[in-house]
């Protein structure tokens, strides 16, 4: 039996799918649904049973031995939002909540699998080297320092040397139309393209980077779920990136969504709001070396191929 926390989300969902492609249902879901409309991810996939946050929590604490049920924990349940501004519940869905799972994980030998973020990285000043000592680090928002006080606790505990954290870089894919502001521009963007036949991106605020060449690591969701399975299943700790190792510009995103649809070329740079401009990220790139150092193997989908299969599903 697996466990997936967040299983009705982005990357929860294509990890389920990619089990039920390789002939396993017996996968016990946990997630909060809400009042959007993740529950939908939920009706592609084959799993066991299904269960709340909140219920799996109180369970836990009342039956800690239920955790014996299962021989795999993919813990990928939490906010994702960068724009949260509620500490208190980033501290306790992110922070309390992996540790409780990890900590019962680590005290039955069972493989743990955990979601980290290149969030962590903060403005990247540091490089993205997985490898590099992570105190350092300055995340530039709560929910990457969420992600980062549960590194901080995991390398403290020494539990980090039995569990595995995961930095996603730039996720995207199918099964994101539930996170709203937090989908992806290639989501958004399909939208705004159809609606008015144009792409709006934020200017460049710095004069390094000419509007639009911001650069971010994009990961198309299958190749994320596929690197969280082998990692999971091969039994490699302590912290990785999950990215490409590519760095490209949102133009570039931009561009390879507009062949997409079959659409003219038409972008119009947008001020970015006071509010962001000194937590962006103007350049994210993970370095893959320890991942590929493990034996992964697995080719990539580059971006006009990944978009181009993603809008054939929208």
């Amino acid at each position: 039996m697996i466990l997936v926390t967040g299983g009705a989300g982005l990357i929860g969902s294509a990890c389920v799918e990619e089990l039920n492609l390789r002939g396993m249902d017996d996968i016990y879901i946990v997630d909060h649904l809400g009042m959007d409309d993740k529950w939908k991810n939920l009706t592609r996939l084959r799993y066991s049973d299904y269960q709340e946050k909140d219920d799996f929590q109180y369970k836990l604490e009342d039956e800690p031995e239920f955790i014996k049920n299962f021989t795999h924990i993919l813990h990928l349940g939490a906010c994702s939002a960068t724009t949260e501004k509620d500490a208190t519940y980033l501290t306790r869905n992110n922070y309390e909540y992996s540790k409780l799972l990890a900590n019962l994980a680590v005290k039955n030998n069972i493989p743990f699998v955990y979601a980290s973020s290149a969030a962590t990285y903060g403005e990247g000043e540091f490089g993205y080297n997985d490898r590099d000592p992570i105190q350092t680090l300055k995340p530039l928002n709560m929910y990457g320092y969420s992600k980062h006080m549960f590194d901080l606790y995991a390398q403290k505990t020494k539990i980090l040397d039995r569990i595995t954290g995961l930095k996603y870089f730039n996720v995207f894919g199918f099964g994101e139309h539930h996170k709203g502001d937090m989908r992806s521009l290639v989501l958004k963007g399909y939208e705004q393209i159809l609606e008015t036949g144009e792409l709006k991106l934020f200017k460049s605020h710095r004069p390094e980077y000419k509007d639009g060449e911001q650069k971010r690591d994009f990961l198309y969701v299958k190749d994320a779920a596929k690197i969280s399975l082998f990692l999971l299943f091969e039994k490699h700790y302590g912290l990785y990136n999950v990215g490409r190792g590519i760095a490209e510009t949102w133009n570039d995103l931009a561009t390879a969504l507009f062949k997409a649809i079959d659409k003219p070329v038409r972008i119009t740079y947008v001020d970015m709001p006071e509010t962001l401009r000194e937590k962006y990220q103007y350049y994210t790139c993970a370095d893959t070396t320890k991942l590929l150092a493990t034996g992964y193997n697995e080719p990539f989908h580059d971006l006009n191929s990944a978009i181009k299969e993603y809008v054939s599903f929208l």
